[in-house]
């Protein structure tokens, strides 16, 4: 009897440690697998473009930290990557022109994801899916999207502005904050004279850098980072800016006015990719399908209001952020702007106007 006894006793114990062992370890993907996961992971991107309310919630969820780095401009970040970073963080935030450029290096700088681990996918609007600079959409995560335009404080400018040539008004002397990015300024100049922001001929470029050089007396700062902050504030009277920096700027001062350029607007799109040699793949494909629940999403078009590629957090989003104009451009608007592309050679010769540029 006594024995019988014993040997329930240890299998009872048996039975408990099966259980929790079980129960135990980290938590689960969302496929209700238990899997190892690390317990953090390694984001580059923009500097105020992911609210800490998301990070924490995955962190809750998954018992994942994710550390933040920052970069001012896309050719800041390749030249990181290309330093010995792609080895340092798992997730990037890459421009659509970065994109093709990263993708054309001989030394891989980006891999491609495993669509299996990214069911939220299907949240993302077709139209904003196998782009030009990944066309079988396996690279890409889109992330948010939006546009470069004007914003004017109405009290400060009584003169009407329409374009990009009135930019050069010598009235608007030190009073304007734009963009610390070579492409978006030099492409002023090409657009005042009806040129490509893709131009690649030397003479026409030779055109446009004249152009900037007339802009640059007005120009105040150069701020990629919040660019808001100086048309806030009023120490700028017009930016050249972020549309969400556009948006976020008028809701603290109703004399903003935005307008788009009528030559055309430099439209973008970013997206997550993934590093080559990542040390944390799995966790960076989890987090990437994490942005893409709706609730996620939602949360970050509310603090960082960019035209959201999430259909299904559009849904989700207030009228009045869906009636701005600066977040969701007019149809007109969207149809004469234009993506950068990569610009081959090219690309010298625009470094070399920027510098120039820029010491003036």
């Amino acid at each position: 009897m006594q024995q019988s006894r014993l040997a329930k006793v240890l299998c009872i114990m048996i039975l408990a440690a099966f259980l929790v062992a079980g129960c135990g370890g980290q938590k689960a993907g969302d496929s209700g697998n238990k899997e190892k996961l690390a317990s953090e992971l390694n984001l580059f991107i923009w500097s105020e473009y992911i609210p800490q309310a998301v990070l924490d919630k995955f962190q809750e969820k998954y018992g994942i930290k994710v550390n933040l780095s920052h970069y001012s401009s896309n050719e800041e970040m390749l030249a990181k990557l290309q330093a010995g970073g792609a080895s340092q963080y798992d997730l990037a935030v890459a421009t659509d022109y970065m994109v093709e450029i990263m993708l054309k290096q001989k030394q891989p700088i980006i891999q491609a994801f495993d669509v299996n681990n990214i069911p939220n996918l299907k949240n993302i609007d077709p139209q904003y899916k196998n782009k030009f600079f990944d066309p079988d959409n396996q690279y890409t995560v889109a992330y948010m999207c939006g546009s470069v335009l004007l914003a004017v404080n109405t009290d400060k400018v009584k003169e009407p502005v329409k374009s990009y040539k009135d930019l050069l008004n010598p009235g608007l002397k030190n009073s304007l904050v734009v963009l610390d990015d070579q492409r978006a300024i030099i492409g002023i100049g090409l657009k005042i004279l009806g040129y490509s922001l893709n131009e690649t001929d030397p003479r026409k470029l030779a055109e446009a850098k004249a152009q900037v050089a007339k802009l640059i007396p007005n120009i105040k700062a150069y701020d990629s980072d919040s660019p808001k902050t100086l048309l806030i504030n009023g120490e700028a009277a017009i930016g050249y800016v972020w549309n969400a920096e556009a948006s976020l700027a008028k809701k603290e001062n109703p004399a903003i006015e935005v307008v788009f350029p009528e030559e055309g607007m430099y439209l973008w799109q970013d997206n997550f990719v993934l590093t080559h040699g990542a040390p944390h793949k799995r966790e960076a494909e989890l987090f990437m399908n994490f942005i893409l629940e709706p609730e996620i999403s939602l949360l970050i078009s509310k603090e960082f209001p960019y035209t959201n590629p999430n259909m299904e957090a559009v849904k989700l989003l207030d009228k009045a952020l869906l009636e701005d104009k600066a977040v969701y451009p007019p149809t007109e608007a969207l149809a004469k702007g234009e993506f950068l592309k990569d610009l081959g050679q090219a690309t010298r010769v625009y470094d070399e106007i920027w510098s120039e540029l820029k010491t003036k």
